[in-house]
């Protein structure tokens, strides 16, 4: 049988750029074994497959598969997904900002499409879950061996490593500047002794130092354990570090906004938008956007 798919960069506005994403738009009759198997050919950090919903209130459903595994959640398959909704579904008012919702293994997922002359130009997932956070984490020595680090590139301050998910866990470690960053070398074995049974075993290591005028955050992201060595853009991490940065914002009320690059040092940059909303010191609302591009478009046949 024949099932059409798409492939699309995402968190760019240039192609070459961003996180790579496989879309299959039409994927009823597929099994979970061969879906496995798809996301492992194309080898893309994760392949989204959309299937008619299964509850009432939701436009589509996602299964969402890295090469070794499947995400109850995740950011860049979410937002390339309903770029290509936004590209192909003749349904959707191509004139106006348009609401879809994701039925996910984590919940329900609420995305906006922004179009300009009828054409996808930005979509941004509203996170199903708000954040949980642990302090369950390895030392700075410890995080240091994994990474390659030094004690002193680590940030002792107020910013300092912590576990947080919104549907997928991540552990965030802050760094003091981009050259630390770019000296990171994934010692995998000390991961595997530290991190790998660990609830966030996913390394999200960032600092304030972009390189981009615009941007606050330079960050990388690498999961092992996900299959993933190094990822080139992760809205589901970049979901999780809204609520790690906004427990840390002094202001009780109000909106709060982030520009993070990532995948610069494997030379697929990306432009990550994250927004929270707090009211009353507690965060309730967390959003996280970016452009897409479409690259390809192909058949796969599998009989």
């Amino acid at each position: 049988m024949a099932y059409s798919f798409y492939t699309v960069d995402v968190f760019t506005n240039t192609m070459f750029g961003g996180n790579q994403l496989a879309v299959f738009p039409n994927a009823e009759g597929l099994s979970t074994e061969i879906m496995q198997k798809i996301a492992a050919e194309f080898n893309f950090s994760e392949t989204v497959f959309i299937f008619h919903s299964t509850v009432q209130n939701a436009t589509k459903k996602l299964r969402i598969f890295t090469p070794s595994q499947e995400l109850p959640f995740a950011g860049h398959p979410t937002l390339g997904a309903a770029y290509i909704l936004g590209l192909t579904d003749d349904s959707i008012d191509k004139n106006d900002d348009y609401k879809i919702i994701f039925e996910e293994g984590v919940g329900l997922v609420l995305i906006t499409i922004k179009f300009k002359n009828q054409q996808p130009i930005y979509t941004e997932l509203t996170s199903p879950q708000l954040p949980e956070f642990s302090d369950e984490t390895p030392s700075i020595e410890e995080l240091g061996s994994i990474l390659s680090l030094k004690p002193e590139d680590f940030r002792n301050d107020n910013y300092i490593p912590q576990a947080v998910s919104c549907g997928l866990p991540f552990l965030f470690v802050p760094l003091h500047s981009r050259d630390a960053l770019k000296r990171i070398k994934l010692n995998s074995d000390r991961w595997q002794q530290l991190l790998g049974n660990a609830w966030a075993s996913s390394l999200y290591v960032f600092c304030f130092d972009p390189e981009n005028e615009g941007s606050n955050i330079r960050a990388r992201m690498f999961a092992p354990g996900l299959g993933v060595t190094e990822d080139p853009a992760t809205g589901s991490a970049a979901t999780a570090f809204g609520g790690y940065l906004g427990i840390r914002e002094t202001e009780k009320n109000g909106q709060f906004n982030w520009r993070i690059e990532q995948g610069f040092e494997m030379r697929r940059p990306s432009f990550l938008e994250v927004t929270i909303e707090k009211i009353e010191e507690k965060i309730n609302k967390i959003c996280v956007g970016g452009a897409s591009v479409l690259v390809t478009q192909g058949t796969m046949h599998i009989s």
